[in-house]
């Protein structure tokens, strides 16, 4: 989904940036682990499939993806996205019926950042801006029958549990969000600051008459996401709360 493309979103714990090739090396690292496959029901894929599916995701319509990047680590601005990556939160807006409905996925995918409030953190921060800028109303999330931990944590945000899939063996949990929901999905989201991705990625000591010249460079990039790594290297899907 090309309408986040520029976006960050600027919480406590967590930083979600769009999902681009820079971070697909890292992605399909994790992906290698058969943990994850099972807790997300994933096949594994070539590095080169990997990147076909972030070209696919970032042109869909109906898939938003963003990047979980650790906010401290991310604000050392001598530091890649790559190495503050822990996992990735999705939407997907496939009910052709229903377009203010969404799917969402958490995957923490480090894990010594799991159980800590990151993936919580990431959930409420794309539930949010699913609401304010995508239009939706209603969330599912469908999650193996073993993921305990994210069956809770998604309780715990308020979704009930509708139905359970014996053959999957997958749980799907649903919140609706009326007026009060919303109100209280945007205060717990209310320390979030919403940004231009690109200004995020100007490296420190740009000064204010160079950022257009900046920007403009990095607008006719192919891939706009591939700036921050190339910059700094001159200085040196499932839910898993």
């Amino acid at each position: 989904m090309r309408i986040n493309q520029s976006t960050a979103l600027q919480g406590g714990k967590v930083t979600l940036v769009p999902y681009g090739p820079a971070h697909v090396a890292r992605y399909h690292e994790w992906m290698q682990s058969e943990e994850l496959q099972r807790l997300t029901a994933s096949e594994p894929l070539s590095l080169e499939q990997e990147y076909e599916m972030q070209r696919s995701w970032r042109d869909d319509a109906d898939k938003c993806t963003f990047i979980v990047l650790d906010a401290e680590r991310w604000s050392e601005q001598a530091r890649g996205d790559e190495e503050c990556m822990v996992g990735d939160v999705n939407l997907f807006l496939t009910d052709t019926e229903d377009p203010t409905l969404g799917e969402i996925e958490i995957m923490i995918a480090e894990p010594s950042y799991r159980g800590r409030g990151f993936g919580k953190e990431a959930t409420l921060m794309m539930m949010s801006y699913g609401v304010t800028d995508l239009g939706i109303t209603k969330f599912e999330a469908k999650i193996g029958q073993e993921n305990e931990a994210s069956i809770c944590m998604f309780k715990k945000l308020h979704f009930k549990e509708v139905s359970v899939n014996s053959v999957f063996q997958e749980v799907t949990l649903r919140l609706d969000v009326s007026d009060q929901e919303k109100q209280w999905l945007l205060d717990q989201t209310k320390h979030v600051k919403k940004k231009s991705y690109i200004e995020e990625k100007l490296p420190a000591g740009v000064q204010e008459t160079d950022r257009a010249r900046f920007q403009g460079k990095l607008r006719t990039l192919p891939e706009v996401w591939t700036w921050r790594t190339a910059a700094n290297s001159q200085t040196g899907l499932g839910t898993i709360p």
